[in-house]
């Protein structure tokens, strides 16, 4: 099933169908969703704000005048998380067990695992690699990411065995507005196939929420399409240290394209806060205890957001 988008004021990647009142989606997995044709609202497939400039590494290289089999080796970090029929993006962070994603991509509705098992995919010189993901080390910004806010919406886990032979992500120091940052993703589903790795440069536009001491939600102008959620936004010189996730995205009409603008963009969460010392500490560095769980972390920590945006939808993109 393809995967769709909605989450802003309809905003992220989300379902492949939306209530008619909803205003916003999330770039995230998607799923099968029982509901009337009454009841569907047809999202846009990907939100493009403009024209599209998503490419693959052979057409970024040529474009930055690089080599395309490098390039594909300097990102091998980012790759699929699937679980189950769902899936959505993520990237290896620190170490080369330890991988960084939305929470949605983990957690349904409901608050419930998507799945019993989930495996962490990406490519190393043209083979595909497949590991599975440790689902007791998942530590979340919340386990029922849906009823929080968006900024509450990432996760980190470790995988059963590290992978060698890639080099992970490092951490990007504090990110800025108008900041310039790529955003480099495995899982657009609307685009080539799920598993083809997208690049795009593009600028972080605006600040558009905050935890207290924590994450921050930026607005940024690059395109997605749904199953991209958790995917990796990269930032320094060069573009090679994570600074923020992909959640979703907002717009007050998410069955139209269009340019971006304050109504009508897409949004990520920074790697900050409790999220910063989570990834710290599953890769053996400093932080809180690595045997945190998904609830101590995040539960806890949005407590104070439980008046999450009525209007926003976070899901998974289902194959």
């Amino acid at each position: 099933m393809k995967n769709v988008e909605y989450r802003l004021f309809a905003a992220a990647l989300c379902l492949a169908a939306a209530p008619l009142a909803s205003s916003s989606a999330e770039a995230g997995v998607t799923q099968q969703a029982k509901l009337s044709a009454a009841a569907r609202l047809e999202p846009t497939k990907v939100l493009v704000l403009g024209s599209e400039r998503r490419a693959n590494a052979e057409q970024y290289a040529a474009r930055q005048k690089l080599d395309a089999g490098s390039l594909k080796q300097a990102h091998a970090a980012s790759g699929l998380i699937q679980c189950g029929r769902a899936h959505g993006a993520g990237q290896l962070t620190l170490a080369n067990n330890v991988i960084t994603t939305a929470a949605h991509v983990f957690f349904d509705e409901r608050g419930a695992k998507r799945a019993r098992s989930c495996q962490f995919v990406t490519e190393v010189d043209g083979k595909k690699r497949r590991i599975a993901v440790d689902m007791s080390s998942i530590v979340a910004g919340a386990s029922k990411p849906y009823a929080v806010k968006a900024v509450n919406d990432w996760a980190v886990a470790r995988l059963s065995q590290p992978l060698d032979d890639v080099k992970p992500y490092d951490l990007a120091d504090q990110l800025a507005i108008e900041q310039t940052v790529e955003f480099v993703s495995r899982g657009h589903s609307d685009w080539r196939d799920a598993e083809t790795m997208s690049f795009e440069a593009c600028r972080l536009r605006a600040q558009t929420n905050q935890l207290k001491g924590g994450a921050r939600e930026f607005a940024f102008d690059c395109g997605t399409g749904d199953g991209a959620s958790g995917g990796a936004v990269l930032a320094g010189e060069p573009h090679m240290k994570l600074g923020a996730i992909l959640v979703g995205w907002r717009s007050n009409d998410p069955s139209r394209i269009g340019p971006y603008s304050s109504t009508n963009y897409n949004f990520v969460v920074s790697v900050e806060g409790a999220f910063r010392q989570a990834v710290l500490s599953a890769a053996g560095r400093e932080g809180a205890p690595a045997t945190a769980s998904a609830a101590t972390v995040g539960d806890k920590a949005a407590e104070g957001d439980k008046a999450a945006e009525s209007d926003n939808r976070r899901s998974a993109g289902h194959d």
